[in-house]
């Protein structure tokens, strides 16, 4: 990493305005160069810092690639993005916004099927009599792989998902999906259920710092500022 440090937020929406106002309440007032839909910015309260504003996505790709060393961006999306999110990016300044909970969710229909085991057994089931596997949609492949293994469910191909994921089940294009939910909302309006054990985790907003740059002094001193912003 160069002297200088590079802060990306999120390049629009709630997000961003939700980390504007906390950077700012913790001395940190952030500004874009140029236009309004600028991606490039500045911060106050911090030496030799630059701002970049992208998606949500490109942060978490940033942060493996090491093109910037803070990011601001959801869990969900470091830990699809990283083969292991834990080694490469600090956490621990979860941001108390952007909540969702990445779940396993199928139809309401499935009476029997109330776990991961049980799905398990369905995967079986339905490869002997359709000759093919239980197909899952989801945009979260790597999670996906990594939480059906721990659970022991194989039997199962996953449909990526580009749109819509939830109504993958009425349409035929899956049986099952994981997905992200807020108020699970959505999914009742579907008539789908979450697994009893389908929680994977709960998302949040989080300070995405790059392990290789947490050494640096302004680093521990703005996560030390945020902290003590959100726990007033």
């Amino acid at each position: 990493m160069s002297n200088k440090l590079t802060i990306a937020l999120p390049s629009k929406g709630r997000l961003m305005e939700k980390a504007q106002d906390l950077f700012a309440a913790a001395g940190y007032e952030i500004s874009r160069i140029g236009s309004a839909r600028g991606y490039q910015g500045k911060i106050s309260g911090i030496e030799d810092a630059e701002v970049a504003f992208l998606s949500a996505g490109e942060i978490a790709q940033s942060l493996m690639d090491g093109t910037i060393d803070i990011g601001v961006t959801g869990e969900d999306l470091l830990r699809e993005t990283m083969p292991d999110a834990d080694a490469l990016v600090d956490m621990s300044v979860r941001l108390g916004f952007g909540h969702a909970d990445v779940i396993v969710a199928l139809p309401k229909c499935w009476l029997d099927v109330a776990t991961m085991a049980d799905l398990d057994e369905v995967c079986e089931d339905w490869y002997a009599t359709h000759n093919k596997r239980l197909r899952v949609a989801t945009k979260y492949l790597r999670i996906t792989r990594r939480f059906f293994a721990d659970k022991g469910v194989t039997g199962y191909r996953i449909v990526e998902s580009l749109g819509a994921t939830e109504g993958a089940p009425a349409s035929g294009t899956a049986q099952v999906i994981v997905d992200i939910t807020s108020t699970g909302s959505t999914l009742e309006a579907n008539n789908l259920k979450v697994l009893d054990d389908g929680l994977i985790f709960q998302s949040e907003a989080v300070l995405g710092v790059a392990k290789k740059a947490l050494p640096d002094q302004r680093i521990s001193d703005m996560q030390a500022k945020l902290l003590e912003q959100l726990e007033t």
